[in-house]
């Protein structure tokens, strides 16, 4: 079965077409049949990078998207219509979508009929900078595919079953309940996928560990695992609680949002403009909201870089030292994401003094994080702190496969 995954962010999509006969073990490989990104959607110099299976670079070429479902069938017209060698086009069996918000409905992968598409549809108020995204995908597919398949894996998923002191806001309990307003998590897939690599990867069961897993981009979350659950995660009701992130506020005072609402007379939607786009990392630093672009302005003597990088870390050791606490102790701490996997420095930042919970950090393991494997950068025979690369197109793959593998008429 080929499976066609697409991962939809806000200005890129992230596709992988596996072929899959059977699911293997996270130590092995998947076959992948062609991979890439479009990046820029919706800009004059929208770029396409493609690699089928056998290249060893992928090409890069302009591409005219401008929208993720525009993106999105030009990479079905990319492989589908693509030959490598052989006198059949490459096919799409079936397609996975990351779905953001899940809500309260949805606690597994969905096949796509018409009901789950309505019911996507309606949980896109949850989450309007996300779930939108993934519909265009699935609508593209559905256009350009009409027989194949398409599964929702949703992020939420993951936390469905947080206990109430975790998942309940402190409102009135009838309002709570009638508009099944409660913390949902996100990141779901990338921390099925990672938890569940490196226990492997260590031969230690999950359901033993107490983890603190930190994934990290432009938005970040931390997540408190018991027993390969989520017992806690710093994202709530929507993506924009929590951590300070590129471009979200993360964590603040509600007051602050009334407070904002009267004295500067915002609509509703310029102030989900300011949260949600102009805050975090961009907010503070007035320069970026790129890790990236702010460790070489620190280094440059920005003071405001600084300051944002600093608080940055701040709010994710703030929530590992809490976490640690819900846990009853943390026997490891695992970082993953585009700052997790790449940023040293910001994991320096974070693990300082975090040596009174046991988690030493070392630093030229630290310093030496590369490639694609798990890597242990804390001190000691039995290191305690992790870097995991995340898949979250592969957990997506994967759990598409295990949900149509079955399915009568399925093609395998």
């Amino acid at each position: 079965m080929n499976i066609l995954v697409l991962n939809a962010g806000s200005s890129s999509l992230k596709f992988r077409l596996f072929q899959m006969d059977a699911l293997r073990s996270l130590a092995e490989p998947e076959n992948v049949l062609a991979e890439g990104q479009v990046e820029r959607i919706g800009k004059p110099d929208a770029q396409m990078a493609f690699r089928a299976g056998s290249q060893a670079a992928p090409e890069k070429q302009s591409v005219g998207a401008r929208s993720v479902g525009e993106a999105a069938r030009e990479v079905i017209r990319r492989i589908t219509e693509r030959n490598n060698g052989s006198s059949q086009p490459v096919s799409i069996d079936a397609a996975g979508h990351r779905i953001v918000h899940g809500g309260a409905k949805f606690f597994a992968p969905a096949r796509i009929d018409e009901a789950v598409l309505s019911a996507i549809h309606e949980l896109t108020e949850l989450a309007p900078l996300h779930n939108p995204l993934g519909l265009e995908g699935i609508d593209a597919v559905r256009q350009a595919l009409p027989n194949a398949p398409n599964v929702a894996v949703f992020d939420t998923a993951f936390h469905h079953n947080l206990p109430d002191v975790a998942a309940r806001y402190a409102i009135p309990t009838e309002l709570s309940d009638r508009l099944q307003i409660r913390r949902y998590g996100f990141h779901g897939i990338s921390y099925r996928y990672v938890s569940e690599r490196l226990a492997l990867y260590l031969n230690r069961p999950l359901a033993d560990l107490r983890l603190i897993l930190c994934h990290l981009g432009n938005g970040a979350s931390v997540c408190a695992m018991r027993g390969g659950q989520s017992v806690d995660t710093s994202m709530g009701f929507t993506p924009l609680e929590g951590l300070v992130m590129g471009n979200r506020s993360g964590d603040i005072d509600p007051g602050l949002v009334l407070h904002l609402l009267r004295l500067e007379h915002l609509t509703l939607d310029r102030m989900d403009d300011l949260l949600n786009r102009k805050s975090g990392l961009l907010g503070l630093s007035g320069r970026s909201g790129d890790v990236r672009d702010l460790e070489q302005a620190e280094q440059n003597g920005d003071g405001a870089a600084r300051l944002a990088l600093d608080c940055f870390a701040y709010r994710v050791r703030k929530y590992i030292g809490a976490y640690a606490a819900i846990l009853g102790g943390v026997d490891l701490l695992v970082f993953t994401g585009g700052i997790g996997e790449h940023s040293a420095r910001m994991r320096s930042r974070i693990c300082h003094d975090l040596e009174f919970l046991n988690l030493r950090l070392d630093m030229q393991r630290n310093a030496a994080v590369t490639g694609h494997e798990p890597a242990a950068i804390g001190g000691g025979e039995e290191p305690s702190i992790w870097v995991v690369p995340t898949d979250e197109e592969r957990q997506i793959a994967r759990e598409t496969f295990a949900l149509l593998a079955d399915a009568p008429g399925t093609e395998k």
